[in-house]
Parts: C-alpha cells; sequence; structure tokens
C-alpha cells in the first residue's frame, strides 16, 4: 500500500529497526536555509502554496520539465493557480522523490491521505488550509511538532545575529544556531566585493583597507558566531582551486579586487586558498565542523538567471578535477595540525571514491573527524542515499555517520529525515540477512540510533 507504516521497509529488520530504533530519535537539522527571521516571527502560513512551494526550486524544476508556465511558478499567477499547477504535475513525476516527499508531507503534517492530483487539488486545498490556519501550524510550531532540537541556518559573516539572540532568549523547545558561510569573503572576483567589505568593516568596527585586516575581521566575526552558539561553517567551493602566495602578493591581490581592477585567475585562486587556510586554522581553533560543498555548476541559463536571479533551478552538476586540489586544501591545514573536523559535500556522485580515499589520509582524535556528507541535492533521492551510504560503509566506519539533513527553506521538509532513516534501516538489514553483520538487535539498534540523533548531538559540540 501507498506510504503505509512499512514502506520502503522491505524486511523484518528493516521494520524492527525502523519503529522501534529511528522512528523516535529527535531531529538535530545542522544544514538548512530557513530564515531565523522567520522563526523568530512564527507567523502562519497564508496557504499550502506558500508553505509547500514558495523558494522550493526543486518543486520549480518539475513543473518546468511539465511545461508549466513561468507566471504559475514564479510569476504573477494566484495561488490557488499555482497549488493546482503543482497538483497537476504530480502525477507525472512517479519514481522523483518529490513524489513521495511531497505525499509524506501531507499524510504527516496535515493527516490526509489522498493521491495528489488535480481531481483532488479543491479538497486537499481546502483541508490543508483549514490546518494552517491554527496556532499549530505557525513555523515554531512546525518545529516542535517534527521533533526538531536544533536547527542551524545559513549566514553571512556581516549578519548581526539578532534573531538567534532573540530565539535564544525566548525559544525553550530548541535551539536555532548560525552557521558561518563567507562565500562573499572568498569571492573578491564578483563585482560586489568591494561593498560587501565595506559592510564587513561596518560590523567589525574598523575598516578593512588591507588583507591583513580582512583576516583579523574574518577571525573576529567567526568568534562573534562562537559566542552566539555557531560551531559550523558551510563553503560553497563549486570550483576547487590551490594557489599559494606570499602575504605581500596577497596584499596586492586584495589591493586590485577593492579597485575592481582585473585579476588574474592565478590571483584569485592564491587569494582564495590562502583565505580558506586562514579560516580553517580559525574553525579548528574553536572546535567547529567545516562543511565544504563542492561542484554545484550555478546559473547554468543566462536568460533565466537575467531574469529571476540565482537559487530559482537552473543550476547543474559540475565534473572538474577534485583530487589534487582537495588533497592540497587538507594538507595545508593538516601540515600544521590545524585541520577542523570536516563534512565533503559533492554534488557530483563520481566524485565519492575520491573524497572517502582522501578522508582516510587525514583522519585522527575524533571518531569520523572527516566525513561524506549525505547525499546532496540532486542526490537526495532513494538510489542517491544508498549510493552515499555504500561508499561512506566500504572506506569508513559507518556508524560514525551524523546522518541526514535538510538543506530546504521549507519548513515542511522535516519528513526527510524520516525517508531516510526508512532508507537507512533498510540499507543495514540488507548486510544482515546477506550475512555480513550479526542478527543482534541491541549492536544494529543503536548504529541506528545513533546516526539518526546521537552522533551529530556529539560531533557538532552545540
Amino acid at each position: 500500500m501507498f506510504l503505509n507504516d512499512d514502506f520502503l521497509l522491505t524486511n523484518d529488520w528493516a521494520k524492527t529497526l525502523f519503529h522501534d530504533h529511528a522512528a523516535k530519535m529527535p531531529i538535530i537539522d545542522y544544514h538548512c536555509h530557513l530564515d531565523p527571521k522567520e522563526i523568530y516571527e512564527n507567523k502562519p502560513f497564508k496557504n499550502i502554496t506558500e508553505a509547500w512551494l514558495g523558494g522550493d526550486h526543486y518543486k520549480w524544476r518539475l513543473m518546468r520539465a511539465c511545461g508549466v508556465p513561468e507566471s504559475h511558478i514564479t510569476g504573477d499567477a494566484s495561488d490557488y493557480d499555482k497549488f493546482l499547477v503543482w497538483c497537476q504535475t504530480m502525477p507525472k513525476t512517479i519514481g522523483n522523490p518529490l513524489y513521495t516527499w511531497t505525499h509524506l508531507e501531507l499524510k504527516r503534517f496535515f493527516g490526509v491521505d489522498l493521491i495528489i492530483n488535480e481531481e483532488n487539488a479543491p479538497q486537499i486545498w481546502e483541508a490543508a488550509n483549514k490546518k494552517l490556519a491554527t496556532d499549530a501550524f505557525h513555523r515554531r510550531e512546525i518545529i516542535k511538532n517534527s521533533n526538531v532540537k536544533v536547527v542551524c541556518t545559513t549566514d553571512d559573516p556581516v549578519d548581526d545575529l539578532a534573531y538567534h539572540e532573540l530565539l535564544a532568549k525566548e525559544e525553550t523547545a530548541f535551539k536555532v544556531l548560525p552557521t558561518f558561510r563567507p562565500d562573499k569573503a572568498l569571492n573578491l572576483e564578483k563585482t560586489d566585493f568591494p561593498a560587501w567589505i565595506t559592510q564587513l568593516s561596518h560590523v567589525h568596527g574598523a575598516t578593512i583597507d588591507s588583507y591583513q585586516a580582512l583576516i583579523q575581521a574574518l577571525e573576529a566575526r567567526v568568534q562573534y558566531f562562537h559566542d552566539k552558539g555557531g560551531r559550523l561553517s558551510d563553503h560553497a567551493l563549486d570550483v576547487l582551486q590551490y594557489e599559494e602566495a606570499s602575504p605581500e602578493a596577497l596584499e596586492q591581490i586584495f589591493a586590485k579586487a577593492l579597485k575592481q581592477e582585473a585579476l588574474t585567475a592565478n590571483e584569485i585562486a592564491a587569494y582564495k586558498t590562502e583565505t580558506l587556510t586562514h579560516l580553517f586554522h580559525f574553525y579548528h581553533a574553536r572546535n567547529w565542523t567545516m562543511q565544504l560543498h563542492i561542484h554545484a555548476y550555478r546559473n547554468c541559463n543566462d536568460r533565466m538567471f537575467k531574469q529571476l536571479g540565482p537559487d530559482t533551478g537552473y543550476d547543474g552538476i559540475n565534473d572538474l578535477s577534485l583530487t589534487i586540489p582537495l588533497q592540497q586544501l587538507l594538507n595545508r591545514a593538516d601540515t600544521t595540525d590545524q585541520l577542523p573536523k570536516t563534512i565533503l559535500y559533492s554534488l557530483n556522485p563520481n566524485d565519492y571514491p575520491v573524497i572517502v580515499a582522501l578522508m582516510s589520509c587525514f583522519q585522527k582524535d575524533t571518531p569520523g573527524k572527516l566525513q561524506l556528507g549525505s547525499g546532496w541535492w540532486y542526490n537526495d533521492t532513494l538510489a542517491g542515499m544508498r549510493q552515499q551510504l555504500t561508499m561512506f560503509a566500504d572506506g569508513s566506519p559507518l556508524a560514525n555517520f551524523v546522518g541526514m539533513l535538510t538543506d530546504s527553506r521549507s519548513f515542511l521538509s522535516y519528513t526527510r529525515h524520516e525517508y531516510f532513516r526508512r532508507v537507512l534501516c533498510g540499507f543495514i538489514s540488507e548486510i544482515v540477512e546477506r550475512g555480513e553483520a550479526p542478527a543482534d538487535e541491541a549492536y544494529l539498534g543503536k548504529i541506528v540510533e545513533d546516526i539518526s540523533y546521537n552522533n551529530a548531538a556529539h560531533y557538532f559540540n552545540f
């Protein structure tokens, strides 16, 4: 039966591990893109379209592939019409994870056990909107009712973290912690780099007119995040580069960037390499975890980028070489024993063997110090999760894995943790059925509980 209690659980061991162990564990959502202001203000959603489709470019891509006009995706069509075309799209997406996730959200959050299609759209619209109008469906209540204990947002170094501070004072059911995302500090080739440096100068309280001043400001902001509860950083490294440079050369490169003078590829690579190395050291000193998101290929459609901007569903997967620059970056930090705990994600699953092999070259002190991150974005599927688990188990102790995250802008994405846990229990149960692990519930159940929650609670040092 579709989405019954045992969906994805194909044998008795999978059912036992999920129902008796995984299902009861709380959630640590250690990487997402929720807006802390939205969480704090705790407003109700005006309707299911805002809750389901607002900002969700996963769904937008599917609608475009079904010929839905942009007016009914990101344009000025009514909310009901946008909802209706999503219901018309759904039946065509069988086999896509969004087919399962969307039905799972409808069932778990709204208690509606209907197939999403055009015929059922009016009934779903009415039932979901009736629930959304109640206090139980305000933003914070959704988080609480999903058994979430920690939410880690993604934040620019210039953010004042005011809403995190307010939430820390007022919210007791769960924590909302910042994650340091210094992409704008690294991307000096972008036209907005000088303006961002001016913003950083303002929040830092001192003029940043040299590379050395920039590094001092970045360390101060890392400490500021740390004081507000931050224990993770995150980097979008779409292209990995490695190029060393002297302090004098870095000063010259930084000065050119502030004047928006042309920079060579080597100068850009050198600036990013040296700045990342400083940041690695700052994270290590504070026992942070560093996340590197590698090999997205951004904004592939020029026309739609000009029309809608970034993060609207027009990114692809990069297939550039990974081994040498990643080894050089990790080794540079390890040479002085300043490599932080690190989670490595790649949007290209062909990179997994490289990442797993390199991880093993730098493991020490902390269980699972370096980890292959959960299936990310295009790999956030049944097949992608199983491939990630297989590669992790093949090359590293699977029992150390810190598990799933949503990487989402949606408050309804917490069912993805349930989906992952079902996949995890199925994966482990098959190992047992093949005779490769003992049929010991206490042993297997602990591994499932640890990957679902306990490992993250210990690893991130919140």
